[in-house]
């Protein structure tokens, strides 16, 4: 089991930037998958980003590529999303997760959520 804790999440203007840290304790983070979701009020939780244990793959939402930037640092057991050209859409609870196997990220360990809002 992983247990995670999110941070670096407020309030920011549209065309603003954040980064999102998640920090993961437990001896196998090295080998576990990790990623962000997000669920906005009133909506259904959605995928953002993941990343391989490894670091060597990446994937995004498309609603997110060009914008935000997940990467891993396995010494520091810490994963990151950095989030650049937000914008009022982007604000929701953000979500990290982790999982043994990157396909079933969206059922392994969660953290407790940061919020991001976006004002326009």
């Amino acid at each position: 089991q992983v247990q995670l804790v999110e941070s670096g999440g407020g309030l920011v203007q549209a065309g603003g930037s954040l980064r999102l840290s998640c920090a993961a304790s437990g001896r196998t983070f090295n080998s576990y998958a990790m990623g962000w979701f997000r669920q906005a009020p009133g909506k259904e939780r959605e995928f953002v980003a993941s990343i391989t244990w490894s670091g060597g793959r990446t994937y995004y939402a498309d609603s997110v590529k060009g914008r935000f930037t997940i990467s891993r640092d396995n010494g520091e057991n810490t994963v990151y999303l950095q989030m650049n050209s937000l914008n009022p859409e982007d604000t929701a609870v953000y979500y990290c997760y982790a999982a043994p196997n990157i396909a079933t990220l969206r059922f392994g360990s969660r953290g407790q959520g940061t919020q991001v809002t976006v004002s326009s």
